[in-house]
This record gives structure tokens, sequence and C-alpha cells, in this order.
């Protein structure tokens, strides 16, 4: 029986172990190597031998959705598929647009991971229901998002995101390589540009809600 090699990127070690043990014990599946930060998997790309990629979005260095976009290209078989905990429907679409297959909620159960992990090695694109159901609705909510985004320059756009996902401005400024107060300047000028007085307002305003 041919086995489904699986890699693991999750900067989460307790997520990452519970990930492995679970396909552990999966007859069809084996986990090859496992990663705790996507940098470090993108300088091993060339040496792995997989078919899927469990990636994680927010890790240290580059986020899974950059580490998509520069793996894809490179081996076109290989299958990726987001486990996260953003439900934002501006990660979903960057993520697929970035070159993910599929998209799963972190909660996810083991049975449904696994059933996920072979439907797309069969074509499909798993989600999971919360990320559908988001899916369906920016498709039917108003498009003010990118009315928005485009009063910010792309510096501005790359703050806001990161914000977006939970990092503090520290976290920011190491990320991006630059100040501290550097970070505050840029998102000083978001919530001037976009009418807005809190880190959420600008969030909702320029990325598409959910319901």
């Amino acid at each position: 029986m041919k086995k489904i090699k699986i890699v693991i990127v999750e900067d989460d070690s307790e997520i990452r172990k519970l990930t492995e043990e679970i396909l552990s014990g999966v007859a069809d599946m084996e986990v090859v190597k496992s990663f705790s930060n996507g940098d470090n998997f993108l300088k091993s790309l060339e040496h792995l031998n997989c078919d899927v990629v469990l990636m994680d979005i927010n890790m240290p260095g580059k986020s899974g959705i950059e580490c998509v976009a520069e793996a894809k290209p490179r081996n076109p078989n290989v299958q990726y598929l987001i486990c996260t905990v953003f439900e934002n429907p501006q990660y979903i679409f960057q993520a697929l647009c970035s070159g993910a297959t599929g998209y799963m909620i972190k909660n996810t159960t083991g049975d449904k991971l696994i059933t996920a992990i072979r439907e797309i090695t069969l074509g499909g694109s798993p989600m999971s229901s919360q990320i559908a159901r988001l899916v369906v609705n920016s498709f039917t909510a108003k498009p003010t998002g990118s009315i928005h985004a485009e009063q910010l320059t792309t510096r501005e756009k790359e703050i806001l995101d990161l914000l977006a996902q939970g990092l503090m401005y520290k976290e920011i400024a190491t990320k991006k390589e630059i100040s501290v107060e550097t970070v505050r300047k840029h998102a000083r000028n978001i919530y001037e540009k976009l009418q807005v007085t809190t880190k959420m307002e600008a969030i909702n305003k320029v990325y598409p809600k959910s319901v």
C-alpha cells in the first residue's frame, strides 16, 4: 500500500506533536518531516519527498501564506493544506491564491483532518464547514474592502495584515526588520486614512466581514 507522505509546518510544539501522533497511527499515511517554522521548511524543500504539507499561517519568520507562494511553483505536485486558527476571509483567499488547496481550522477533529488529507490527494479541496460558510458569505457581502484597501500603501497593508493576525507591534517590528516606533507611525497613518480609532475598526473596514 502506497502511503501518503506528509510534512508538518507548525510553530506550536504541542500541536505539532499531537498532529504527528494522530497521523502516525494511520495505515496509509506517513509523516516524513516536521518543521517549527517556514524558513527551515523552505531551506529543506528540495530534499523533501512528500505529497501533502500541513501549513500553519502565523509563524516566526515567513508566514505560511508566504511559504506556500514560494514553495508551490518549485514543486506544483505537492498539495498544501492550511491548518490555522484564523477564520478571516482575507487569509482564506490569500492562502488559496498563493497555491493552497485546502483550509482547515485547528480545532478540527483528527478524523476530519485525516479525511481532508485523503481528499486533497484525490483532487479535492477540503475546507472546515465554518470556512466554507465564510467563503460563501464573502461572495454575498458588499465589496467595500478593496476600496478601503486602495487608500493604504503596500507597507501599510502589510502592517495591517500582521495586526489582523494578532501580532504585537514588537513582533511586527522584528518580522519586518523595522523599529517599533516605525510600526506605530504606520498604524497611526492607517487609522487616519481609514478614519478609525482602533485596530479592530481598521481590520473590519479593510477586510471582508464574516457573518
